[in-house]
């Protein structure tokens, strides 16, 4: 480095690559602010230095005059170290108590500048740094920027009052809908600079803040955004501008644990970007912190990452086959691929019902009522035995024990779909519609009619089973045995059907209609329970017929014998099991969403397997009531613990119930209320709970795959919780086992049992508020501490917050790496994983597993909103027919 002087003005050279000064012929060594000789040149007097690059210096200009030193020019041949300067031109003079002190600060002040030279050319402006911090500051989503001004010009001329558009619609007119708060800064940054004071914009001034806004280029964004938070435009952004735009930040992406702690979030963004306690922040600092690259865990990369995605990116392009034949086989071969198990068992059902259909319409085509009431006296019959055989079947599915059993023990899950159970009760309930409705139908419009104006003569052969006199009206066909237990059982079974629809099961009902106080989960549960007065009903009728009169022939009761044995030998099961299953609370904690979580003793001799599910019961809510949830436990663990949504009127009381009970959580303990029951202690009073299951669910077949996908949205994570920890656990009993082989060969032979074969986990929860993360935040540090070897990677996605990209949540992005990069801990969840915002692109999630695992079979499996199940279902589908790996779909039946 040197200096010149010359008429009063100090030129002042720098070598921003050298690590020493020069002072005529001799180097020292520079080990803090300028200052020595340089102090003590007089005025008038000339010093230059030469440098080792050409261009590798800054030539300082100050204009010395009395006491104060101002910067007249800075010139530089390196863009990084002109970049620097400028930022430093743009500063205050600078005064002090003499010339040496004063350049003393002028050096000190480029040196801190330089330190971050030194960064800046490790991370200069290369594509793909610049691309990513492009990314990180979009004002205009991409689907309105695709719009273009156009649309955008539309909605002021709808939007505009006399002619200019008023503050509090810019958000709206410009895309950025559901953050007016964020839009309304942005306003009054892009306004400030071209020194619009007015709260409007007529049209041109509009045009010009919709092409800053849409700019693509880096420091117009990085502009933007730093006058959003400049409020006052002096250059400088102060600790009190983070602490607002920080707080601004959270409440735009609802993130209410960042606003209760702005303080200590703005002094770690001070701490990183003003190291010297200055007190202000400039535009570099931002633009060297965005343009740091994103750091991606090993685990997160492909193997061959480019190639393999360019690859698997064009197999995976639809192509349409112009041969229309060729094109349906394709589909029909994918459809019977992925639904063999549905097809054959659809097929056996409809083939069984049609062949008794057929059998008794062909038996009374032959006998003499068909010549009077002729096919509709042979629809009824078909569709009666029809109605006999599903009325036996429908219970089968719902026989949870028997079930549980055949998939636990038993081969039979390889050809037999378990997990449709219930969607499989459905269409035998539909099954029996049908037949309702031919025998019901029939017999009413045309079989009755028939018989009463039927001549003596046709009559005749009839009176063996109607009398000797004829039926005089309908009402004779109503008030006998057959008739009235028919037009009960009708009714019931339409109540019972009606209240089962979804409409009316999950209570989907206007709030003003006045049907809505008869729906809800209650009335679909207790009019369900009518089925035991229509199977007597059923019986009786069977017994009561028209038409036959030798027993044998009324087959009733011998369609029904076994299911309804093997149904009734299951409730009384169910009542003696959940009679000696009951639970000692053991913890209880309120989360935030409406979330309780119980955590009870495991009864002697209970096991289970990870995602099945339990039915529990408290007395001080319903006796009679009994509700299903899934375990969140893993097998290993030596307790039992559910979290239930309150959703419905009997969780909300339950709810309450325990919330009584409860107290405030410590600042150490999750949680909004806690109740630890200590052994000896004064505990509180709570509600006793009784326990019923385990029963067999979809995601217990988790343990049949090698890679694991596991998708939870909301609540629906709760199944998934448990495989987690199962899978978890089972590495590291994997690691005893390993080494109990290493010391004792023999013994470890003899314990040893089935391997387990999932080698691989990939979770991903989604949930759109961030106190969700607090149901399972435990669980989520105990993965992430123990799993040294990356086998459960872990995905948290909060939907609540802007998408990666967006403006809004920009500085969140930011305070969210430095944060995590310091402490190890996430801002929004609380855990050590790292959380996503938006919603996963599953398209890519299913790519990079098929990249990183090719050749293996992958378990999917999904629990909660139904909306996001024909997309994953589809995904696995292409992913399976199109590259090596298998991709095997589940869902969760809520």
């Amino acid at each position: 480095m040197g200096s010149a002087t010359e008429n009063g003005t100090l030129r002042y050279y720098f070598d921003h690559e050298s690590e020493s000064e020069s002072d005529g012929g001799r180097s020292v060594g520079h080990s803090g602010p300028l200052g020595g000789p340089l102090a003590s040149k007089k005025a008038g007097k000339k010093r230059s230095a030469r440098f080792k690059g050409d261009d590798n210096y800054v030539e300082i200009t100050l204009d010395v005059r009395d006491d104060a030193i101002a910067i007249q020019s800075i010139q530089s041949g390196d863009p990084e170290a002109a970049l620097l300067a400028r930022n430093l031109e743009r500063r205050s003079p600078m005064l002090g108590a003499s010339l040496s002190s004063k350049l003393k600060q002028v050096g000190h002040e480029f040196r801190r500048m330089t330190s971050f030279s030194t960064r800046a050319e490790r991370l200069h402006r290369t594509k793909s740094t610049a691309a990513q911090a492009i990314k990180g500051l979009q004002f205009v989503t991409k689907n309105v920027a695709s719009e273009g001004w156009p649309q955008v010009e539309r909605r002021f001329d709808e939007l505009a009052v006399d002619g200019v558009l008023l503050r509090s619609r810019f958000g709206k007119c410009i895309g950025m809908v559901g953050s007016e708060e964020f839009a309304g800064e942005v306003f009054d940054a892009l306004a400030r600079r071209r020194g619009i004071t007015a709260a409007v914009l007529t049209k041109e001034e509009l045009r010009e803040f919709w092409e800053q806004l849409s700019d693509q280029s880096f420091d117009a964004r990085l502009q933007t955004f730093f006058d959003m938070v400049d409020k006052n435009a002096d250059g400088r952004i102060t600790e009190e501008e983070v602490r607002e735009i920080i707080a601004l930040s959270a409440s735009a992406n609802k993130l209410s644990r960042i606003q209760e702690r702005v303080d200590e979030y703005t002094a770690l963004i001070m701490e990183e970007l003003d190291p010297n306690n200055l007190g202000y922040i400039e535009l570099y600092n931002l633009e060297m912190l965005l343009l740091q690259p994103a750091v991606q865990p090993s685990a997160m990369l492909y193997a061959n990452s480019n190639n393999l995605s360019q690859m698997l990116s064009q197999k995976l392009v639809p192509t349409k086959d112009k041969n229309p034949v060729r094109r349906y086989c394709r589909r029909i071969s994918y459809f019977m691929e992925d639904n063999w198990k549905r097809v054959w068992v659809m097929a056996l059902w409809l083939s069984i019902c049609a062949g008794l259909f057929t059998w008794k319409f062909i038996a009374y085509r032959r006998r003499a009522v068909f010549h009077i009431m002729g096919y509709c006296v042979t629809t009824a019959k078909g569709g009666a035995e029809t109605l006999k055989f599903n009325m036996a079947l429908i219970l089968l599915p719902v026989c949870r024990n028997t079930i549980t059993w055949l998939r636990s023990k038993t081969k039979l899950g390889v050809i037999i779909p378990f997990n449709d159970n219930i969607n499989f009760h459905k269409v035998i309930a539909a099954g029996i519609v049908v037949g309702v409705a031919l025998h019901v139908g029939a017999h009413l419009t045309c079989d009755f009619p028939r018989l009463l104006h039927a001549t003596d003569a046709e009559y005749e052969p009839m009176k063996p089973f109607f009398g000797e006199k004829r039926p005089p009206n309908y009402w004779w066909f109503v008030k006998g045995t057959e008739g009235w237990t028919g037009v009960v059982m009708l009714v019931l079974m339409v109540i019972a059907y009606v209240l089962a629809q979804p409409w009316f099961r999950r209570n989907r009902l206007s709030p003003t209609n006045p049907l809505r106080r008869l729906t809800g989960f209650n009335a679909f549960w207790y009019s369900h329970h009518l089925f035991v007065i229509v199977y007597v009903l059923y019986v009786v009728h069977g017994v009561c017929l028209y038409l036959i009169r030798k027993w044998y022939k009324k087959t009733t009761w011998m369609y029904l014998a076994i299911p309804v044995t093997l149904y009734a030998c299951e409730r009384l099961l169910r009542a003696f099991r959940s009679g000696y299953k009951t639970v000692r609370i053991q913890k209880v904690a309120v989360y935030p969403g409406n979330v309780l979580a119980l955590r009870m003793s495991k009864p002697q001799g209970f096991k289970y397997r990870s995602g099945q599910y339990i039915f529990l019961n408290c007395a001080a809510v319903s006796p009679f009531e009994w509700h299903p949830f899934s375990i969140t436990s893993a097998p290993g663990d030596d307790y039992l613990s559910i979290h239930i949504r309150t959703r419905g009127d009997w969780t909300s009381r339950l709810r309450a119930i325990f919330s009584q009970v409860c107290q405030p959580a410590k600042s150490d303990q999750s949680g909004l209320l806690r109740a630890d029951v200590m052994p000896g202690g004064s505990n509180p009073r709570l509600p006793k709970l009784l326990i019923d299951g385990p029963y067999g669910a979809p995601a217990q077949d988790y343990e049949h795959y090698d890679v694991l996908l596991l998708i939870g949205l909301g609540i629906g994570a709760t199944p998934l919780i448990s495989i987690v920890k199962d899978v978890l656990n089972n590495v590291e009993q994997k690691k005893t086992t390993a080494a109990a082989a290493a010391a004792d060969a023999e013994s470890a032979t003899k314990a040893k049992k089935k391997p387990f074969m999932a080698q691989r986990a990939y979770f991903y929860w989604v949930t759109r508020e961030e106190g969700s993360f607090e149901w399972f935040r435990g669980i989520m540090n105990e993965v992430a501490e123990k799993d040294k070897d990356g086998v459960i990677e872990l995905h948290n996605h909060c939907t609540s917050v802007y998408e990666e990209g967006d403006a809004r949540s920009a500085l969140i992005v930011m305070l969210q790496a430095l944060h995590h990069a310091k402490n190890g801990v996430d801002i929004v969840s609380g855990t050590r994983v790292k959380t996503h915002f938006a919603r996963p692109n599953w398209r890519n999630v299913f790519k990079r597993i098929a990249i990183n695992h090719p050749n293996q079979r992958v378990g999917v499996f999904y629990c909660g909103d139904p909306m996001v199940i024909g997309e994953l279902r589809r995904l696995s589908q292409d992913f399976s027919h199109k590259t090596s790996t298998k991709f095997v779909f589940h869902k969760e039946n809520f």
